[in-house]
């Protein structure tokens, strides 16, 4: 059985074997609690399943390299948890100053929040300049020139920062619907 498939499971299995109690405690710590460690050791590996060409026969020779990679794929997955909790506490304090009857429901919160994430990844790709054109802007409602003092560059860099961001934004959503996903909310 040496096909492809069987080999990348054999491959996971010894790095899950040799390498999962020490990422745990690795992410515990990081972490401060086990709970998260272990959601996030068990996406570690998932992560390595779903990209099997990560796994190229020279990346691990040595049990230091195996650490090194497994722990950069961990770090970047608690930093998008640390996003998503940054987001949900924000919208959580939007809801919360909100007159009760203004509230959405459970299902409209959640697809709010959802957009929120995906929002976030997408920005997340761009320069940080181009993000904070595109907030200051869209969301904040500030003009060209505005936006162009807040920064310390000219109104035309603003708006070329600005159409960066909304091109990145369409072509990931033209992605997203062309994979048979639906328009975002």
């Amino acid at each position: 059985m040496g096909t492809p498939e069987f080999k990348l499971q054999q491959r996971v299995e010894t790095l899950y074997t040799d390498h999962h109690g020490w990422l745990q405690t690795w992410l515990r710590r990081r972490m401060g609690n086990a709970c998260d460690a272990a959601d996030l050791a068990h996406d570690t590996f998932v992560r390595l399943m779903v990209r099997p060409h990560s796994l190229g026969e020279s990346r691990f020779d040595n049990r230091q390299q195996a650490r090194a990679y497994l722990r950069t794929i961990a770090n970047g997955l608690c930093i998008d948890l640390w996003r998503h909790r940054e987001i949900e506490r924000a919208w959580a304090d939007t809801i919360a100053a909100q007159p009760e009857a203004c509230v959405p429901s459970a299902e409209d919160q959640t697809a709010v929040l959802q957009a929120l994430r995906e929002i976030d990844a997408m920005l997340g790709q761009l320069p940080p300049k181009a993000v904070r054109a595109f907030v200051l802007a869209c969301i904040c409602g500030m003009t060209h020139q505005e936006v162009a003092r807040e920064l310390g560059v000219s109104s035309r860099m603003v708006g070329h920062y600005i159409a960066q961001a909304m091109l990145h934004c369409m072509q990931l959503e033209a992605r997203h619907l062309a994979q048979g996903g639906s328009a975002a909310p």
